[in-house]
């Protein structure tokens, strides 16, 4: 059989170690699919039903792997809809190659069915982005573009004429005019040199011994220097607060963790950051920088890996240039140890209080169900190195503070796109990629509604995820982001009738149970995790919790009663809720 040009991209695909690609079929692609198909035994295509799901779970591999996650879809629609979740690996920093489908070269400039110029729809999306207009240009071009996506930390796009995917593989149609050739490259990738310049290092050392208040702020850039952060935390008493993304960096209940910051944070994380002299900065560009310290009040040392990034939050007296580990292995030896533990036993306590106050909201006497409750019960039965994966919205706050980092659990959800929707896709490609470990996607409704025929997906392939749904009826976090504004909510609740998942669940074959019982709770949380394929528990939740921030600004509570002032629509329901959480505290 005469080999097409699309069996050389996949080839390429298999040796840089690729062995799964997300997509939709469509005309488009037909030549690569048979590209896939004769080598179906070395690389796995798993079918979707929407490609903003492949892209979402291209990501979701990238993120818990490390390795390049890839995704497929043909012309016009199928990669526009691409788009999504390929701006959150853009803005999360992964490695991802999206290849699209175009019309045959004769007929493109022509108004043709579908014809869409991915190459200029992608261009603000891709760090490497190119028309593959003939045959000879692979597999060069994809080893150019996986090598940008690795050293960029972002979206490379291939996008291929549908007559150049099955023309003969040693097809040169061309005359060749100038001095070059067809790109004749290698599948290999070499990370630049982690460790920073030695005078920055030294730099850096000064700065943090001559702190009395050091903090340490980690993020995702963090998350495989556990080991490190913790080291150079001891060494300096200083306590860590951890970015939503880097939850994971250290255990939650490490005696130097203090949570976050943000409207997603914890009180001690937002005193710390009143509190300390010195900040060091380790893998995060943290973009909120309203909770960040007021510039000028701090000594700031950056850890940070792109030289763009350093100091982009906050003026960094010393910015270090290299990787989270090697840098801070690197830091360690120069650093002196603080014998003073007074700062750091400060935020341990405050830490035992906030723990309390967050034990006290996980109460399973209250009916409706306290979102809080749900997330603990997930939290108590899930294993040491299980996954969690999140959507946008309310469910982050819930899980950023009642999904503890224990062993070697897992925490990833849309940092910096902050889309609703990935949690599901994010779980099957985790899944996918890491059979032997649980995965649990925790999703509110008006997420999982947009992307839910993907349970039929997991289903098919039968992948063991469980999925827990966060059912209060809402778009919750644009309910309370409106009251914040002092406005009356508008447009955020769904109805009648009520949405029950658990049929959708139990159609695909999959476990599926509605819970609306406190009491049952724990109990079928417990079975959803047990079941041997996917599982789905639709819990309805108190749609009246408000994500309520670590410390509550003044402006922020005028705003809050103005909108009651204002006409607040369901004010009784919440003011009770309210009451109900002060209750909860009382005995602390």
């Amino acid at each position: 059989m005469t080999q097409i040009a699309s069996e050389v991209l996949i080839q390429r695909l298999i040796a840089w170690g690729v062995d799964t690609v997300y997509g939709l079929p469509g005309d488009g692609i037909n030549g690569i699919m048979e590209g896939l198909r004769r080598h179906a035994d070395r690389i796995k295509f798993v079918l979707v039903h929407h490609e903003e799901a492949a892209a979402f779970m291209a990501v979701g591999h990238a993120k818990s792997t490390g390795r390049i996650g890839v995704c497929l879809a043909t012309s016009g629609p199928g990669g526009i809809h691409l788009l999504n979740g390929l701006y959150d690996a853009k803005l999360d920093h992964q490695p991802v190659l999206a290849i699209t489908g175009m019309q045959e070269t004769s007929v493109l400039g022509t108004a043709y069915q579908q014809e869409v110029r991915l190459d200029q729809v992608f261009a603000d999306v891709a760090e490497y982005n190119l028309v593959v207009d003939n045959p000879a240009q692979l597999p060069g071009v994809v080893d150019l573009a996986i090598r940008t996506a690795y050293a960029r930390r972002g979206v490379a796009h291939l996008t291929v004429p549908n007559d150049v995917q099955v023309a003969d593989a040693d097809a040169d149609p061309y005359q060749h005019m100038g001095p070059g050739a067809p790109p004749r490259t290698a599948p290999i990738y070499l990370a630049p040199p982690g460790v920073p310049r030695a005078e920055d290092l030294r730099a850096a050392a000064e700065v943090l011994d001559a702190g009395e208040r050091v903090a340490i702020l980690a993020g995702a850039g963090a998350l495989h220097a556990r080991r490190e952060v913790l080291a150079v935390a001891d060494v300096l008493g200083a306590p860590v607060i951890k970015t939503l993304p880097g939850k994971a960096v250290i255990p939650d209940d490490s005696p130097y963790a203090v949570g976050g910051i943000g409207l997603l944070g914890t009180r001690p994380g937002e005193d710390l950051v009143e509190d300390c002299d010195t900040l060091l900065m380790v893998g995060t560009n943290f973009p909120y920088t309203k909770h960040l310290p007021e510039p000028g009040k701090v000594r700031v040392v950056q850890l940070e890996a792109d030289p763009a990034r350093a100091g982009a939050r906050l003026p960094t007296e010393v910015p270090m240039i290299g990787d989270a580990k090697e840098g801070l292995a690197a830091l360690l030896p120069l650093l002196t140890r603080k014998h003073d533990r007074g700062h750091l036993e400060k935020y341990q306590k405050a830490m035992d209080g906030w723990r309390r106050r967050m034990a006290d909201l996980e109460s399973p006497g209250r009916d409706p169900i306290a979102p809080q409750y749900l997330v603990a019960c997930v939290d108590r039965a899930a294993s040491d190195d299980a996954i969690l994966t999140c959507d946008s919205g309310t469910i982050a706050t819930w899980a950023a503070r009642h999904w503890t980092i224990r062993g070697d659990r897992g925490f990833y959800l849309s940092g910096n796109l902050a889309s609703m929707a990935p949690g599901l896709p994010y779980a099957i490609a985790m899944q996918h990629a890491h059979p032997d470990r649980q995965v649990i996607a925790f999703v509110g409704d008006g997420g999982f509604a947009m992307l839910m025929a993907e349970f039929l997906t997991a289903a098919r392939y039968g992948l063991p995820i469980t999925v827990v749904v966060n059912n209060n009826g809402s778009l919750g976090q644009i309910l309370w982001e409106q009251m914040v504004l002092g406005f009356p909510e508008h447009g955020v609740r769904f109805g009648a009738p009520a949405s029950d998942f658990s049929g959708w669940a139990r159609s695909c074959g999959g476990y599926g149970r509605k819970v609306t019982d406190p009491g049952e709770l724990a109990g079928a949380v417990a079975e959803a995790l047990a079941h041997p394929g996917p599982a789905l528990l639709d819990v309805d939740v108190d749609p009246n919790e408000p994500p309520m921030p670590g410390k509550v600004e003044y402006q922020q509570a005028k705003k809050f009663a103005q909108a009651f002032l204002r006409g607040q629509p369901n004010k009784a329901a919440i003011a009770t809720t309210l009451f109900k959480d002060r209750i909860s505290h009382l005995g602390h």
